[in-house]
C-alpha cells in the first residue's frame, strides 16, 4: 500500500513540475524578456551580480521594466502566487511522509502562509536598513512556543523561508528548483526508508 502512495507521490510531483515547466517554456518562447516584467528571475543575474566589499549594498529585486502602478501590483500578485503554488507540492510531500497521527495541521497551513509573509517583508525592507532592523526588533518581541514534532518539520519550515526569500527578490525560478530537488530527495529518502531499520 505503502509503495502504491510511493508511486502516486511521485507521478503528481512529476505531472506538476513538468506542467509548470511547460507553461514557462511556452511563456518564454513568446515573451523573451518576461523576466523583466514578472519575479520569474534569471538564475544567471544572481550569481553573475558582482559582490559588494561593504556589504551593505541592497538586494537588487530583479523588475527593472516594472514602471507602472498596474506592472507593479501584477509583479507583487504573481510573486505571492508563484510562492504559494511553489510550496504546493512541498505541503503534499509533508502530509505524505508524516502518519495521520503525527500530522501537525497548523504545520502545513504555516508551510503555504509563511512564504507569502516573508515575500511581503522582503519587498518592503529590502533596501531600508532602518526597515530590516526594526523587523528584527519586533520579531525578538514575538515569542514562538510550539514544539516541532520532528526535526525534519524545521526543515519544511526552513525550505519555506526560502521560497518567501526568493520569491521576494524575483527569482521564484531558484525557488521551483530548490523545491523540486528538496521533495525528490525527501521522498526517495522516505520511501527507501533510508537510515532505518528493516
Amino acid at each position: 500500500m505503502r509503495e502504491f502512495r510511493d508511486i502516486n507521490l511521485f507521478v503528481r510531483l512529476t505531472v506538476y513540475y513538468l506542467l509548470w515547466g511547460g507553461v514557462l517554456w511556452l511563456a518564454f518562447e513568446l515573451v523573451p524578456d518576461l523576466h523583466r516584467h514578472l519575479p520569474i528571475g534569471v538564475i544567471e543575474q544572481l550569481i553573475g551580480a558582482e559582490d559588494d566589499p561593504t556589504g551593505f549594498t541592497g538586494v537588487q529585486i530583479h523588475a527593472s521594466s516594472v514602471n507602472t502602478e498596474f506592472g507593479g501590483v501584477l509583479w507583487l500578485v504573481t510573486a505571492i502566487l508563484g510562492a504559494v503554488l511553489v510550496m504546493l507540492p512541498v505541503s503534499w510531500v509533508y502530509m505524505e511522509v508524516r502518519e495521520r497521527s503525527k500530522l501537525d495541521q497548523s504545520l502545513l497551513e504555516t508551510l503555504l502562509v509563511l512564504p507569502i509573509a516573508i515575500t511581503g517583508i522582503v519587498l518592503m525592507v529590502h533596501n531600508s536598513l532602518a526597515l530590516a532592523f526594526s523587523l528584527a526588533g519586533v520579531m525578538a518581541g514575538v515569542r514562538f512556543r510550539n514544539a516541532m514534532k520532528s526535526t525534519a518539520d524545521s526543515v519544511f519550515i526552513f525550505v519555506a523561508v526560502g521560497v518567501g526569500l526568493a520569491s521576494g527578490i524575483g527569482m521564484l525560478m531558484i525557488a521551483m528548483v530548490m523545491t523540486m530537488i528538496f521533495n525528490y530527495t525527501f521522498l526517495a529518502l522516505w520511501a527507501l526508508n533510508y537510515g532505518g531499520y528493516k
